[in-house]
């Protein structure tokens, strides 16, 4: 199986796997999924009750099946994950290869501060919540570890700085795979006018929104990514033979109504031998009968549409050698 490009925070109740979650998502612009919350939802009751009626095993078996949907997808997303997770082997494995695992690692002390006037913790309710912390973290200390990537100590750590500990570690590890590659991400005509026209299709964000995405996934991956937009044929048919001299190693592009007849725009793709991939935000398999028809896409890659603005990202991981 693939190693996916998630983000997975693990560690102890009360290491703030949800706050960083929530924090990371909204830097790195990626979707945030947060477990135990998707169960209480898809149930209907909290964690507590489902511990009440069915014990910690029935949540447990809840938890993994969770998990292996979630790393089944194929967009990327953050993943907050509940604190006994990793002492499951299985979760263990299908966490590693559902991408990075991250774990925040806290002191007991730390821990009971944070929670001790917590009533929603079904493992903490008990005489000595402290003794209780102290014992389980002995227990799991080790699944954690085994199961993380990286591992950072965020006692007295700020939040900005957790954020920027993870961020600098993420790039470190896939530098290699970005760093000076060189992809160009081409937008045709109409594209500019993001949360402008028909936002029932093309949603409100606005075309600053969609640079702002791009942007952070080339931080994120050391990559050098330049986006190009124009409403005229010529104007991208000479920007792609640019690319041809200029050490573009990589294009991501979006034709926009010209998908559908610009030849001109298709032989200009034909020439250039790196990897290429047609975008589309919309699902155009589900509109009008003239959209569902691509020129350029025979001499594309990769088709990615109806993923909305998250599609670039997935175009770009592709180019670079993700799913």
């Amino acid at each position: 199986m693939r190693r996916r490009k998630n983000i997975i925070l693990i560690g102890f109740m009360g290491s703030g796997k949800t706050t960083i979650g929530l924090k990371l998502s909204y830097r790195l612009r990626i979707p945030v999924e947060d477990t135990d919350k998707t169960i209480e939802q898809r149930e209907g009751r909290s964690i507590s009750e489902i511990f009440a009626s069915e014990g910690e095993e029935g949540f447990r078996q809840r938890e993994t099946a969770l998990l292996r949907e979630i790393c089944g997808r194929d967009y990327r997303r953050i993943l907050s994950v509940g604190g006994g997770t990793p002492v499951r082997p299985e979760n263990r494995k299908i966490l590693k290869e559902c991408g990075t695992v991250v774990y925040l690692r806290i002191r007991p002390e730390t821990a009971y501060d944070r929670l001790k006037n917590d009533t929603n913790r079904p493992l903490l309710q008990c005489a000595d919540p402290l003794e209780r912390i102290r014992s389980l973290m002995k227990a799991r200390s080790e699944a954690y570890e085994e199961c993380a990537d990286i591992v950072l100590d965020v006692d007295d750590m700020p939040t900005e700085e957790i954020l920027t500990a993870i961020t600098d570690r993420l790039e470190q590890r896939r530098g290699h795979r970005g760093a000076g590659r060189k992809i160009l991400v081409i937008n045709g005509p109409n594209i500019n006018f993001l949360g402008i026209r028909e936002k029932s299709v093309y949603g409100t964000q606005d075309y600053q929104y969609l640079l702002d995405l791009i942007a952070g996934k080339g931080r994120e991956t050391g990559s050098d990514i330049t986006v190009f937009q124009s409403n005229h044929e010529g104007a991208i048919i000479d920007r792609i033979q640019e690319a041809y001299f200029d050490g573009t190693q990589g294009i991501v592009i979006n034709p926009g109504a010209y998908t559908h007849y610009s030849y001109a725009i298709r032989d200009a793709l034909a020439s250039i031998t790196v990897p290429k991939v047609e975008i589309h935000i919309s699902d155009i398999t589900r509109r009008e009968e003239f959209r569902k028809v691509s020129v350029t896409a025979p001499v594309c890659d990769k088709q990615i549409y109806g993923q909305g603005l998250l599609g670039y990202l997935q175009a770009i991981d592709f180019i670079l050698g993700g799913k």
